[in-house]
């Protein structure tokens, strides 16, 4: 047992350096036990970043850390909406909460950190114009600037409908805008994913005024 401890420890170590982060049932999996991970949280070895998430003490952190981390506690995670458009410039607001997408079907997961609203997104728009970005050596998956504007459409209108009065298509509209402007987006990818989503009708008086002078 004393000679195991040290090499479950240079394990976990290789296995953080070369992932970023890493849950507990990784480590399981590499043949790290539980009891070997909370010795090294005890001795500063590793930090706990969320429940069963961990990474080392002194790793470089990117400004999109807390993606990172989303990714790995939701797996099957997409980021999206204002998180989104926050990633990819198309808007001033810092969202204080991570926005992912999942399936009708997906478990919910259970996340107190960091702070993540979970949404559901039907199958004929959860799997369309997904991109894979690496952030501190996870997989990140992030919905492309062109489907994230028209989600905000979506997300939006079905929101006026419920609640009618205080819902403001704004932060769509200067989000396409901001995509148009900085070619992050086309309106042929724009008009593509909204007649896919069904809101075609919606998005394109708004998009016919933004590239009528194109």
């Amino acid at each position: 047992m004393e000679t195991a401890a040290p090499r479950q420890q240079d394990k976990a170590i290789s296995l953080l350096t070369q992932r970023g982060m890493a849950r507990l049932s990784e480590f399981i999996d590499e043949g790290v036990t539980a009891a070997t991970i909370s010795r090294m949280q005890r001795k500063g070895l590793v930090v706990q970043l969320g429940r069963g998430l961990y990474q080392l003490p002194d790793a470089p952190l990117d400004a999109n850390h807390s993606f990172a981390e989303a990714a790995k506690l939701v797996p099957k995670g997409i980021i999206c909406l204002d998180s989104a458009l926050a990633f990819h410039g198309l808007t001033d607001h810092i969202p204080a909460k991570i926005w992912m997408a999942i399936g009708y079907r997906e478990w919910r997961p259970v996340i107190t950190r960091p702070p993540i609203v979970i949404v559901r997104f039907g199958d004929n728009v959860l799997d369309k114009g997904i991109e894979p970005h690496m952030i501190e050596h996870i997989p990140v998956r992030i919905y492309s600037p062109a489907k994230t504007i028209v989600d905000r459409f979506r997300w939006l209108h079905r929101a006026r409908k419920f609640y009618s009065q205080g819902i403001s298509l704004a932060s769509a509209i200067q989000g396409m805008k901001e995509a148009l402007r900085l070619r992050k987006a086309t309106p042929a990818e724009i008009a593509s994913y909204a007649t896919e989503a069904g809101i075609w009708s919606v998005i394109q008086p708004y998009l016919e005024t933004l590239t009528i002078d194109a």
